[in-house]
C-alpha cells in the first residue's frame, strides 16, 4: 500500500505559513496527477496547489480557513480507493506526530509527496480521539491561539474530525465569541470542480468589542517586513514641487485611461533613469545595481494588510500601456491574484497617501530596495512667481526615504530635484 501526504507548499521565498481557502477536492475524489486540490493563501495571493501523482483524498489534516507551517501535512492521499479506509485509520493513530525528515518542501503551485512512514504503535485503550498516544491533537492556529489566551489544552475537548481542537473549542474555552472566519467554500457536487479564476474578495467580518482577531497571511507579512526593516539606517528628504502642468497633462489625457498613479509612476521611472543609485539596493557584498526600473506602488487591502503591485520597466513602457497595466495589477491584487513576480520585483517604491488628502508624511523603507517616495496632496498654495509677483500654484509635498548604506542626502535632493523639473517644466515628455 502507498500513502502520500500533502504538504503545505512554499509558494513564495517569504512565506513561512499557510492558510487553506478552500478544498477543491472532497474526502473519497479521486487526484488526477496535475489536478488542482486546493487553493492556498500565501503571503500576498491565493494560489492553486496541484498534485504530483494521482490517487484518492482519504483525510483532510488541515480544514479550510486554518493555517499550518509550510513543509507541515495538510491531507493524505491514498494510492487506491480500497485503502482509503486503512489511510484513515492510520491518520487517527498518527494524527499528531511529527514530520519524516525526508520530507520534500513543495515547489510553487505544486504539492510535495512522500511516503508515510510506519504507523505508530496503536494507542492505549484509555486514549480519547483529542489525547492520543499521550500527545494532544490540535490545529497550529488552535495552538497558537491557545497560547495567546493562556488556555491549557490539557482542558480542552476537540470538536474537529477525530477530536481534533480546533480554534472555536480554544475560544469557547476562553469565553470569547468565536472568529468567524471568512472561507471560500469549494463546490459540493459529486465530482469537485477547480476554484473559479476570479474569486469573490474575502467580504471584511467587523470585529466585536474585547475580541482578538488573529493577522491575515497578509498581514503577518507586512509584520515581518515592518521588523526587518527596522535594522536599516534611513533618512528622510523633502521636496515642495508645483503641479500645475502636470495636473493640466492630466486632465487632457484622463480621459483615454491614463490614471494618476501611472502618470507619477513613470515621472519618477524616467527620473530613475539619471540616478541609477536610487534604484540599486544594499547587499553584503556591496550596492546592487539593477537591471531594470520596477515601481512598486503601495495598495491597501479592503480585508487588511498592504501590497505593493510592481509597474516593470516603467521608464520604458509607454503610459498608455503603464495605465493599463496598472488597472489589470490593482484588480488581480484584489482578487488575490497576483504572481510573486508581480508584487515582489520592485526597485524602488510609491506610496500616495495624497488621494486620501494627507499633505506630508514619511514612508517606511521596504526590506531589499534602497528608496520609498512617499507623496502627499496637491493642493492651491500661495508662492512667489518668476516674475516676482505673487500667486495660487498649486503644490505637492514629497518625502524620499533612503538607506543611508548606500544612498547619502545629495543623492536623494539631486534626484527630487530633477523629478521636480521633470513635473514642473515638461510634463509633456512623459507621453511620449
Amino acid at each position: 500500500m502507498s500513502t502520500y501526504e500533502v504538504f503545505m507548499p512554499a509558494l513564495s521565498s517569504t512565506m513561512t505559513e499557510g492558510k487553506i481557502v478552500s478544498w477543491v477536492k472532497s474526502p473519497g475524489n479521486k487526484v488526477e496527477k496535475g489536478e488542482t486540490v486546493v487553493v492556498v493563501e500565501s503571503d500576498k495571493a491565493d494560489m492553486d496547489v496541484e498534485s504530483f501523482y494521482e490517487g484518492y483524498l482519504a483525510h483532510i489534516i488541515v480544514q479550510a480557513g486554518e493555517t499550518a507551517p509550510v513543509g507541515s501535512a495538510i491531507a493524505l492521499l491514498a494510492e487506491t480507493e480500497a485503502e482509503i479506509e486503512t489511510v484513515l485509520a492510520q491518520a487517527n493513530a498518527k494524527s499528531d506526530t511529527a514530520l519524516p525528515s525526508e520530507a520534500i518542501t513543495s515547489t510553487p503551485g505544486q504539492i510535495a509527496d512522500t511516503a508515510v512512514q510506519a504507523a505508530p504503535a496503536a494507542e492505549s485503550q484509555n486514549a480519547t480521539p483529542t489525547h492520543q498516544n499521550g500527545r494532544i491533537v490540535a490545529s497550529p492556529r488552535a495552538r497558537k491561539l491557545a497560547k495567546e489566551l493562556k488556555v491549557n489544552l490539557n482542558t480542552v475537548s476537540g470538536s474537529g474530525p477525530y477530536g481534533r481542537i480546533v480554534a472555536e473549542d480554544i475560544e469557547a474555552a476562553a469565553g470569547k465569541q468565536p472568529v468567524v472566519a471568512p472561507v471560500t467554500q469549494a463546490k459540493a457536487s459529486p465530482v469537485q470542480t477547480p476554484a473559479p479564476s476570479t474569486p469573490t474578495p474575502t467580504p471584511v467580518v467587523a470585529p466585536v468589542s474585547g475580541q482578538i482577531v488573529p493577522f491575515t497571511t497578509l498581514q503577518n507579512a507586512v509584520v515581518r517586513n515592518m521588523v526587518v526593516s527596522l535594522s536599516v539606517p534611513v533618512y528622510r528628504v523633502g521636496y515642495t514641487i508645483t503641479t500645475d502642468g502636470l495636473d493640466k497633462l492630466y486632465k487632457q489625457i484622463k480621459s483615454k485611461g491614463v490614471t494618476m498613479t501611472a502618470l507619477l509612476a513613470k515621472a519618477v521611472a524616467v527620473t530613475l533613469q539619471k540616478h541609477p543609485l536610487l534604484n540599486a539596493s544594499y547587499s553584503d557584498q556591496g550596492i546592487v545595481y539593477h537591471s531594470s526600473i520596477n515601481v512598486a506602488v503601495a495598495v491597501a487591502m479592503d480585508d487588511g494588510g498592504l501590497i505593493t503591485p510592481v509597474l516593470q520597466n516603467a521608464d520604458t513602457v509607454d503610459l498608455y500601456s503603464l495605465s493599463r497595466n496598472w488597472k489589470s495589477l490593482v484588480e488581480r491584487a484584489r482578487a488575490k491574484q497576483l504572481q510573486a513576480d508581480e508584487y515582489n520585483s520592485g526597485t524602488f517604491t510609491l506610496s500616495n497617501l495624497g488621494m486620501f488628502g494627507v499633505d506630508r508624511f514619511d514612508a517606511i523603507l521596504p526590506p531589499g530596495q534602497g528608496a520609498i517616495l512617499a507623496i502627499g496632496a496637491s493642493r492651491p498654495q500661495l508662492a512667489a512667481t518668476a516674475d516676482g509677483m505673487f500667486g495660487v500654484q498649486q503644490q505637492m509635498q514629497v518625502n524620499i526615504t533612503c538607506d543611508h548604506r548606500i544612498i547619502y542626502g545629495a543623492h536623494a535632493a539631486a534626484f527630487l530635484q530633477d523629478l521636480a523639473k521633470l513635473i514642473e517644466t515638461n510634463p509633456q515628455s512623459l507621453t511620449m
